[in-house]
């Protein structure tokens, strides 16, 4: 039960679905109802795929590249903590996408696969929850865990988007910041639990 709520929790705060809303809004002004839910079902199919794939790659990864969990678990925690500082500060974090991938994004037509679903929904930062996560999975039933959190979260954002695409002129831009904000809180502390961890699990011998 506690690794299923810390990899929900973790997932969800750092995919963001929240902070997301503005910047999906932004870059699809000219489009209707029915083409925003449709670039979001794609988007979210698309990040599932991807969140799915490291899920379940992730012991594989590091030990082909030699890291050690202790090593990934600091500079993973390091990277959340980037993002979770920038969420405190209700601003879009570099480490999703950087200004230029925005600019580029305004003007495309469809924005499902790029940049909405990578890097904005499975980009880096996911990407390297998803690896902390499957590396602490002590057993498959774990990692099956996982696999059912990461369709709850695209599933939710799924949700939020949709509900965004019909209900764009009701939504609060102060509500939207401060949900951001507690967001970016929850993440900062799970970001400094996960160094510590690596800290505690480094061996000293």
């Amino acid at each position: 039960m506690e690794f299923a709520i810390l990899s929900f929790a973790s997932l969800f705060v750092i995919v963001d679905p929240i902070g997301v809303i503005p910047i999906f809004l932004a870059m699809t002004p000219d489009n209707t109802p029915a083409e925003r839910q449709k670039m979001a079902a794609l988007a979210c199919a698309f990040s599932f795929l991807i969140l799915l794939a490291f899920a379940l790659t992730g012991n594989v990864i590091l030990s082909v590249f030699g890291v050690t969990f202790p090593a990934f678990e600091i500079a993973g925690g390091i990277i959340l903590l980037l993002v979770g500082i920038d969420m405190l500060q209700a601003r879009r974090t570099l480490v999703k996408e950087t200004y230029e991938e925005q600019m580029e994004a305004t003007g495309k037509e469809d924005i499902a696969v790029t940049p909405l679903a990578v890097p904005m929904l499975a980009g880096p930062g996911a990407i390297t929850a998803v690896l902390l996560l499957s590396s602490q999975a002590s057993s498959w039933f774990e990692r099956g865990v996982l696999v059912i959190n990461i369709l709850l979260v695209t599933a939710l954002t799924f949700a939020i988007l949709s509900f965004v695409a019909l209900k764009s002129r009701h939504l609060s831009v102060i509500a939207l910041k401060v949900m951001v904000r507690l967001m970016g809180l929850i993440l900062t502390a799970v970001a400094v639990q996960f160094i510590i961890n690596g800290i505690v699990r480094i061996p000293f011998h």
